[in-house]
């Protein structure tokens, strides 16, 4: 949206308030995020159940060698089966852990590629309405949360189920009086963790929010590096981003503090159990109600208790710092996008028409409208000049052509037919658009001047240097059209950008083209001989140009004046001169300007 016309202020980033999606909906999410990759979940799920089962069947082996050293027999062979339980459960778990590790990374990248699919398929109103270094947390940091909920939590949770369940199996078969003190000790500490878990949800995504905010200032001080050096604001932006990074890491604090109480609770029922149990077993090993190996094994099963208790309490905090992470990642995936219609070529047609037949738009519906019915009729061929106050309206012209954003009143035509009919992919590959910024992206100038027409060659990329006057540019360049242009083309002039600009524009061989003040940076050698660019391209191609120049202004077959969101007068420049007062003292404060 243009920063001149009436521009809706950017709204703060997807709101903190949003709701926490419920535990069937974060669950669903789970499911879609790994069902890709169920196969290799059961195979690690299965792999960690055949662990836990050689760990369940180790206190047996322990009670058997117990009670052979008590008789007298032989305990070579006892000892060798114990040892081939514990090594091969420890392989085998290093097995499963190792494909669970590999899924979780997979599934992490699945959603980062599908955010980032996604992100780029943006509608521009739901861009200019979100802030992107928040998004882009949602793609780097929440993605990562993902990974520990993902697969690792749901197959905790199930494995560390199932052999809970076995060994309280198991422990209630050798003395049910044992079993019923260490379920009521973990019944009474697990109440405490079952009220920390939702806190541990809630200052998470408190935490990833703040990361989040981190994010935006930082790329928001960094957007306008020499801006914040030239009003020496660098003080003043460090103090905000690091008080961004104080916000994260005291809601980081809480969310550990929270999990470090979950995890000390697992810990303190264990041990609890275990005093409990040994006062208990003890007084019934002295009243021969069990023999002491039972004893023995019961606190092996207790402490071999640790790891299926861990592996829940687990498996509920991940859950909940995954369900925050799942719940950012919806919101930005809820975000509306365009259709993607694949890849197009590069046009391949006659120039186009234009026409606006009472078109009205405004950005927001809290805004006032930006256009009040304008109307106009451009033919194939030739070059129109848009001219008009500051804020009159003319640059979003070229966005509802693009539509970037659609009219909210009347209709756009190209070549006859509703642009809503087109498809978009198609739209945009007949145009050429040059931005009033004259964005130039982080890479090589090749990469910038192919990057509306990947298949240019080597002549036709010759050509559009000669045409737009870069060429000398490049032969001065160490390396030529692989030179790195720096982040936002920081290692060309403003002019020199605008030319890029311009012959990226050029080398697409658009039906029409748009160029929004294109050559505002310019000094009058290159400009003229841009001017003579866009003159020839104008031969084969419809253009349409916003200007304040008058010098580009008068080689236009057509003016179009806007005023106010509406179209005051067409025409051509002596036309208007003589007809129209405000485009007449447009003119003659731009020659007073010239002549100046």
């Amino acid at each position: 949206m243009p920063a001149a016309e009436a521009a809706p202020p950017t709204a703060a980033a997807l709101s903190s308030a949003a709701q926490q999606p419920s535990a069937r909906e974060t669950w669903r999410a789970l499911y879609a995020s790994f069902r890709p990759h169920r196969a290799a979940v059961a195979l690690g799920a299965l792999f960690a159940l055949i662990g836990a089962a050689t760990a369940l069947a180790q206190p047996l082996a322990a009670k058997a060698l117990v009670d052979r050293l008590g008789s007298d027999e032989p305990i070579a062979s006892v000892l060798l089966v114990l040892t081939a339980l514990v090594l091969f459960g420890t392989a085998i778990e290093s097995v499963g852990q190792y494909i669970l590790e590999r899924t979780s990374e997979s599934v992490v990248l699945a959603a980062r590629r599908r955010l980032i699919g996604r992100l780029l398929r943006l509608r521009v109103p739901e861009l200019e309405r979100t802030q992107p270094g928040d998004l882009i947390s949602r793609v780097t940091s929440d993605t990562t949360l993902l990974d520990q909920v993902s697969t690792q939590a749901v197959v905790s949770a199930l494995t560390g189920g199932l052999t809970l369940v076995a060994t309280i199996v198991m422990m209630g078969l050798m003395d049910p009086v044992l079993l019923g003190v260490t379920i009521g000790v973990f019944v009474l500490i697990g109440a405490s963790v079952s009220w920390v878990m939702p806190r541990i949800s809630k200052a998470t995504k408190q935490a990833q929010e703040a990361v989040g905010a981190v994010a935006t200032a930082l790329e928001r001080s960094l957007g306008a590096f020499r801006t914040v050096k030239a009003s020496g604001a660098e003080r003043r932006e460090i103090a905000e981003v690091e008080a961004a990074a104080r916000e994260a890491w005291r809601h980081g604090v809480r969310s550990a503090k929270w999990e470090s109480i979950a995890w000390t609770s697992t810990g303190l029922s264990v041990q609890v159990s275990f005093l409990a149990v040994l006062g208990v077993g003890g007084a019934r090993v002295a009243s021969g109600a069990i023999p002491v190996s039972t004893l023995i094994a019961f606190l092996l099963f207790l402490f071999y208790l640790i790891e299926p208790v861990s592996d829940l309490v687990g498996a509920a905090s991940q859950y909940q710092v995954g369900s925050a992470a799942i719940a950012r990642i919806s919101e930005a995936e809820r975000l509306d996008v365009e259709p993607d219609h694949g890849v197009p070529g590069r046009p391949d047609g006659p120039p186009a028409s234009v026409a606006f037949e009472e078109v009205t738009f405004r950005y927001r519906d809290d805004l006032p409208p930006v256009h009040h019915g304008v109307s106009f009729s451009i033919p194939a061929g030739g070059m129109t000049a848009f001219v008009g106050p500051s804020g009159a309206g003319k640059s979003t012209v070229f966005g509802l052509i693009e539509r970037f954003y659609d009219a909210t009143g009347g209709r756009i035509l190209v070549d006859g037919e509703d642009i809503r009919d087109w498809p978009l992919d198609r739209l945009r590959a007949a145009i050429g658009y040059v931005e009033q910024d004259a964005p130039v992206l982080a890479g090589t100038l090749r990469q910038n001047l192919v990057f509306a027409a990947p298949d240019a060659t080597d002549e036709e990329i010759h050509d559009v240097l000669v045409r737009t006057r870069l060429a000398a540019l490049v032969d001065r360049l160490p390396h030529g059209l692989e030179t790195p242009v720096g982040h936002r083309g920081s290692k060309l002039s403003g002019g020199e950008r605008q030319r890029v600009a311009i012959a990226r524009a050029l080398l697409r061989r658009p039906r029409l083209l748009l160029l929004d003040e294109a050559t505002s940076q310019l000094d009058a050698a290159n400009e003229l001989a841009l001017r003579d660019a866009v003159t020839e391209a104008a031969r084969d191609t419809t253009v349409l140009v916003v200007a304040h120049r008058l010098s580009t202004v008068t080689l236009a077959d057509r003016i179009v004046v806007m005023e106010a969101g509406r179209v005051r007068a067409v025409g051509t420049h002596p036309e208007l001169v003589a007809s129209d007062p405000l485009y007449g003292e447009l003119a003659a404060t731009q020659l007073l300007a010239a002549a100046g």
